[in-house]
């Protein structure tokens, strides 16, 4: 084994938990793969929901600590706003919702490259690696075709980014050693 290896061990509890995550994953892949729109509406409405609980959370300590600074309720105001927009008009969200997926994408796929190299002794590493790639394969397609495919690819490359990690985590957690 390298110097960045590590074994993977998971109790009974553990491993029946990751495969039930792995599977869950799988599932909403799926559905985000054969209704690419739908997934796509539900994270504009779900980031705008979240948004807009940050703005009222920023709101309500702006008005225990800076209430009379007008500068400072601009960040819940602008949370509030940008909240209200994303449920209210959740395609107008999805170009810029695609401009943060790719760069999660990116991210995603640096570290789970990095990650699987440090199973890579291991069985079911190369389903790490593939994810990572796949990826970054995942960001650049998207922008290339952002902002004009947002509406419908956001729902088809989360879809097909959560089959894979679910692959990938079921892997890893099927070559587990259960002691």
């Amino acid at each position: 084994m390298n110097e960045f290896s590590v074994d993977i061990f998971m109790d009974r509890r553990v491993r029946r938990s990751t495969m039930v995550l792995a599977i869950l994953l799988m599932v909403m892949g799926t559905v985000g793969i054969l209704l690419p729109q739908l997934l796509t509406l539900a994270l504009s409405v779900f980031i705008g929901f979240l948004l807009l609980l940050a703005g009222i959370v920023a709101g309500y300590l702006t008005w225990l600590n800076y209430f009379r600074s007008g500068l400072a309720w601009l960040k819940p105001f602008l949370l509030v706003v940008l909240g209200l927009l994303l449920i209210f008009r959740p395609i107008a969200g999805a170009a810029t919702l695609g401009l943060l997926l790719i760069v999660y994408f990116l991210l995603d796929g640096f570290f789970s490259i990095t990650f699987s190299l440090a199973l890579r002794p291991l069985r079911g590493w190369g389903w790490t690696m593939f994810n990572g790639i796949l990826s970054i394969l995942l960001a650049g397609v998207f922008l290339v075709g952002w902002p004009f495919s947002a509406p419908w690819m956001v729902g088809l490359l989360v879809g097909i980014s959560l089959i894979v990690d679910g692959i990938a985590l079921l892997m890893l957690a099927l070559s587990a050693e259960v002691p």
